[in-house]
């Protein structure tokens, strides 16, 4: 006779930015008994560089549970420290550190990730961002057991998605949620979610996003500088530059025009592409405000001709 897993298990959650605190709520409220929250250590962040702790920290004392902020789990005294905590489970939700395998191998069920794409396709650390770029219909949520390969480990749990015309922003807060659900749903009875070996022959890698590849390039095609502006929307935000200035484009519609790529076809600011061509509708001067289309050509003018770089 098999033993079902009970309801309430002793976790430790590994976190940090947004993307992670839908799934720490969720396992509080579902009850179970988080040790302790791990999570990078603060940064530095706004105009006054304030040391600011991390999302998921900021949520874990809400909440009332131990936080460890550790720079590394390689050492030994911090891989005894999270051994004593006697886990039945790790949960990971892009943590941002590397799990030596004495922590992989501490809890008694593993370390559990929830990863933002259908795996194995897009295994690393900007799935969402580069399911976009790549056009792909679809994407998703995979609730994976850890192993020491990047994002190689078996599948528990899969939810997938359409990408349809989100932002890379407004995908990974759903997505957030999948995730969620799927992880309080898995640890409510992994038993009934036998492991999945991954298929490495159709693993692509989302390699990390850099701010140059947010620079806008319109020799390619309209639908191609579309994706570019949805998966860095809202960081590090897709960029074009003119006068001296860098201006954020953050939402933009298909035009039915064409011309030399990159070039202001007429008042409404028209920007042909190698293939097609694309009005901004939202935009956004550096270090001012975001301005629709309409407020923003009140304001700058860009004549018709010009070739934007």
């Amino acid at each position: 006779m098999t033993t079902k897993t009970p309801t309430k298990l002793r976790l430790a959650f590994m976190g940090t930015p947004d993307f992670a605190v839908p799934a720490l709520r969720a396992l509080h409220a579902a009850g179970h008994d988080i040790a302790a929250v791990y999570s990078q250590p603060p940064r530095r962040a706004g105009r006054g560089k304030k040391l600011t702790p991390s999302p998921v920290q900021q949520v874990a004392e809400e909440l009332g549970l131990e936080v460890r902020v550790p720079v590394s789990l390689k050492n030994e005294e911090a891989q005894a420290e999270f051994a004593a905590l006697d886990l039945d489970a790790a949960v990971v939700a892009a943590y941002g550190l590397i799990l030596p395998q004495a922590i992989l191998d501490a809890p008694k069920m593993g370390c559990l990730n929830i990863h933002g794409s259908l795996l194995p396709r897009w295994r690393g650390a900007a799935p969402v961002q580069r399911a976009i770029l790549a056009g792909d219909a679809e994407t998703g949520i995979t609730i994976m057991q850890m192993e020491a390969g990047l994002d190689t480990g078996p599948m528990l749990l899969k939810s997938s998605t359409p990408v349809a015309e989100k932002t890379a922003g407004e995908l990974t807060e759903e997505l957030a949620q999948t995730g969620a659900d799927l992880m309080v749903r898995y640890l409510a009875s992994p038993e009934d979610y036998p492991p999945e070996v991954q298929d490495d022959a159709l693993a692509t890698y989302a390699k990390k996003i850099t701010k140059e590849e947010a620079h806008v390039n319109f020799d390619q095609s309209a639908t191609a500088v579309l994706q570019q502006i949805r998966a860095f929307n809202p960081a590090p935000g897709a960029f074009f530059e003119f006068g001296g200035n860098r201006y954020r484009i953050h939402a933009a519609e298909l035009m039915d025009a064409s011309g030399s790529a990159g070039t202001v076809l007429d008042d409404d600011m028209t920007i042909a592409c190698n293939d097609g061509a694309i009005k901004p509708t939202l935009i956004q001067k550096a270090g001012r405000p975001k301005l629709t289309l309409a407020e923003f050509l009140n304001g700058t003018q860009i004549p018709v001709g010009t070739s934007l770089q």
